[in-house]
């Protein structure tokens, strides 16, 4: 297909990602039952980090609240570590298929696209819950870190894609260094907020926090350059 936004998910994130969970231990499924049980293993590490946390993420947690043997789950991962990073890769993937599913649809204008890609990643951050804040904040992880690295690349070149075609509605001198600060600044806000969710003590909502960064985007991209 042609559509660019398809094309720059394809190249950079969705069938790239894999490659932070391959390494050495990780046994991919092969068979559809095989991968339906490794999301099942997944969804439950999901449901286990958000309610237990970091610290008390075990592989023992996991295998129950899928319903499955703590082998079961050692067969396809080395160990806990390896699972968080597979975890993180399920949400970051499906963070990838939706916001590139929603610029597809956006309104036809710089603001629909603004609109909809801080709305994207707000919601995305929003359902993952209590789930993000260990995830986003762990470090020394390489195979995380890295697909961390890989989403921050797949969301700016979506952004890129989806904007190209309204730099003549942005009234900055440089339209394209003004887009490409906007995305670093939403982008960066709301993974900060997301990361701080469980401390912050703010009660503004993901989805209000989404939508007051592309109202401050919007106006500065129409704003010109007071100098």
């Amino acid at each position: 297909d042609s559509d660019p936004l398809v094309t720059a998910t394809r190249n950079v994130g969705i069938r790239s990602v894999r490659r932070s969970i391959s390494g050495p231990g990780f046994r991919p499924p092969l068979q559809a039952r095989s991968r339906k049980s490794l999301q099942k293993v997944l969804a439950a590490a999901e449901d286990v980090l958000a309610a237990d946390g970091f610290d008390e993420f075990t592989m023992t947690a996991v295998a129950e609240r899928a319903g499955v043997s703590v082998g079961a789950i050692y067969r396809r991962f080395d160990g806990r570590e390896q699972l968080l990073a597979a975890v993180k890769d399920r949400l970051l993937s499906q963070l990838e298929e939706d916001l590139a599913g929603r610029l597809r649809t956006a309104a036809p204008s710089l603001e629909g696209v603004v609109s909809v890609f801080a709305a994207a990643i707000g919601d995305a951050f929003a359902a993952g819950g209590q789930v993000w804040p260990d995830l986003l904040r762990s470090r020394g992880k390489s195979a995380m870190e890295e697909r961390g690295r890989q989403a921050l690349e797949s969301v700016r070149q979506l952004f890129e894609q989806a904007v190209r075609k309204y730099h003549g509605d942005v009234r900055r001198p440089d339209p394209a260094a003004a887009l490409a600060a906007v995305e670093r600044m939403m982008t960066g806000a709301l993974i900060h907020r997301a990361a701080m969710e469980s401390s912050s003590g703010d009660t503004t909502t993901m989805q209000t926090y989404a939508r007051q960064l592309s109202d401050m985007a919007i106006a500065y991209l129409l704003t010109p350059d007071r100098r």
